[in-house]
């Protein structure tokens, strides 16, 4: 009984190991396809996937000159509404940044030639 609890455990690891090997295939192809180049981040997949669509559709819309401030105020209020507060996002073609974050709310990339930094905070009540 042993060894077909073992073989049962070894197949199971197995099939696992390939559904994520597939996820990540299928992650990979939707970044070619936004074109987009994740620099950094520790934030949910699911996120991310978002956060990239979200961002190329703004691009997208806007004929000639990039509107860095519009994107940015995009993603910041998807992320609110959807996530919670405290969402920041600084979008440009240059710009430096140090920040601190809450665990799990990172998510620096690239889409064509424009950067993008969106990280979330924790809000505390003010204490009078």
């Amino acid at each position: 009984m042993e060894g077909a609890e073992e073989e049962l455990e070894r197949r199971s690891k197995f099939l696992n190991s390939l559904i994520q090997k597939k996820k990540g295939i299928e992650q990979q192809e939707q970044q070619d396809h936004l074109n987009v180049r994740v620099r950094a981040s520790d934030m949910p997949k699911a996120l991310q996937n978002r956060a990239f669509r979200c961002a190329r559709e703004n691009i997208d819309s806007m004929p000639g000159k990039l509107d860095s401030k519009r994107v940015a105020l995009a993603l910041k209020k998807e992320f609110d509404s959807s996530y919670g507060p405290a969402w920041h996002c600084i979008v440009g073609t240059s710009f430096g940044s140090y920040v601190t974050h809450s665990l799990g709310g990172f998510l620096y990339f690239s889409i064509d030639k424009v950067y993008i930094l969106l990280f979330r905070t924790a809000v505390k009540p003010l204490d009078h």
